[in-house]
């Protein structure tokens, strides 16, 4: 698979030719953020071997904002035939980082289908295992935001018309259906491990594999615009390969 950075660099040439400059003010030169979990425990290496997957309908369509800024507004779409309307909770609508909750269930899904497991849609997220595999410090506010991440998921509405395992149908959901803290610390009362359950329209495009692998330093990228840009040239440049 071709480098991110090489990617973004060509993406960011477009844009700074264009006249214009990234979100973050870094030109054509994207700026990874560090590995900051370059030495990790034996579970999360582990769980690191599994491939890092998206669905190929949040990546062509704008379901999230760029911005970590509470956003309140009603977006709709349309293109195609195809329709989105998104509308966002009282949180604010989720955004491209609160995203990574997603990939994280989807990748987990895929990486049992891949192995002849049973799944569901209900995945068990260990925390700490979350934080460290998406690029997250470890520290109490990171906990903090990874609850207010599944708030805006969870708060978040989607009425679509995109077709997901070979049906289209007209349906409204929730990001997320719903989430439950399953497990706390004795000390600090801080989760510990949370299961999250996918809408079916979600799980029904992971069960027909409608998904693309992403490079793991997507996770490293800061910018929500950087974020965006690398799923748009994942999904509709070059040969796409699972």
């Amino acid at each position: 698979m071709e480098k991110l950075e090489d990617i973004l660099t060509r993406l960011g040439n477009k844009i700074a030719n264009a006249g214009g400059e990234n979100q973050a003010g870094q030109g054509a030169q994207p700026a990874l953020l560090p590995d900051r979990h370059p030495v990790r425990d034996f579970f999360v290496a582990e769980l690191l071997h599994w491939a890092l997957k998206s669905d190929h309908h949040s990546m062509e369509h704008p379901m999230f904002s760029l911005s970590k800024t509470p956003d309140r507004q009603i977006r709709h779409y349309e293109h195609n035939g195809i329709s989105v309307t998104i509308v966002p909770g009282a949180h604010g609508l989720a955004n491209i980082w609160d995203k990574d909750i997603l990939l994280y269930c989807i990748s987990v899904l895929m990486d049992g289908l891949n192995q002849g497991l049973e799944v569901n849609r209900t995945v068990r997220l260990i925390a700490h295992n979350f934080l460290v595999s998406t690029n997250r410090t470890r520290g109490g506010r990171s906990y903090d935001e990874l609850r207010a991440a599944l708030e805006r998921l969870r708060g978040t509405s989607i009425t679509t018309n995109i077709v997901t395992n070979g049906t289209r149908k007209s349906r409204g959901f929730g990001l997320i259906d719903n989430w439950e803290i399953v497990e706390r610390s004795p000390t600090n009362g801080r989760m510990l491990a949370v299961e999250v359950t996918l809408n079916k329209w979600l799980y029904d495009a992971v069960l027909a594999c409608e998904v693309l692998t992403l490079n793991r330093d997507y996770f490293r990228l800061s910018g929500g615009l950087e974020r965006r840009l690398y799923e748009l040239a994942r999904k509709h440049c070059g040969k796409q390969a699972k």
